[in-house]
């Protein structure tokens, strides 16, 4: 897939964000799901801070800061495939989880106001992107510029599917 592709994907999807944020108040937006797990508040504070850093990381791959290393078979058919595989439950690494906080509905505007403003900034530079150079994500491993934002358009499109399913335990 190619990088304005990704890259008009997660913009769709960071708009389909903030919409959703319109139809809650800001009670339930605190509130632990029946089905246990994250608020909608913690899922918009882990995906738009985890979605930050990996801008991070993006810019460093395109700054040259980073190493070469492979990216692990797998991790190229989750990239390949657009998805997480199936069936599983996945956690936040531990560094990742312990920055997971709740937060108010402006907040949450407010980091996506930041991270497309951050992707806007950043996207224009891909094409610096040496695809050899890479950063190690905490959990899959080593990634360059392009994977790391496959990896954000992925990893959105993973959580805004939880906020369904949050959703949903909400009207069972």
């Amino acid at each position: 897939m190619g990088i304005e592709k990704i890259y008009q994907s997660i913009l769709k999807t960071a708009a389909a964000y903030r919409q959703k944020l319109e139809g809650f108040g800001p009670a339930d937006f605190q509130t632990e799901p029946p089905i246990g797990g994250w608020s909608y508040s913690e899922v918009y504070s882990h995906i738009f801070d985890a979605s930050l850093l990996s801008l991070m990381a993006l810019n460093n791959c395109i700054n040259g800061d980073g190493k070469t290393k492979p990216t692990a078979f797998v991790v190229k058919l989750i990239l390949f495939f657009g998805s997480l595989p199936p069936g599983k439950k996945y956690k936040a690494p531990p560094k990742i989880a312990v920055r997971v906080k709740k937060i108010s509905i402006a907040a949450a505007q407010q980091f996506i106001t930041d991270f497309e403003l951050q992707l806007a900034q950043t996207y224009p530079k891909m094409g610096k992107a040496d695809p050899k150079m890479k950063i190690k994500h905490p959990v899959i491993g080593y990634l360059n510029a392009k994977q790391w934002l496959r990896f954000i358009e992925i990893h959105l499109n993973h959580h805004y599917k939880q906020l369904k399913r949050i959703e949903n335990s909400f009207k069972a």
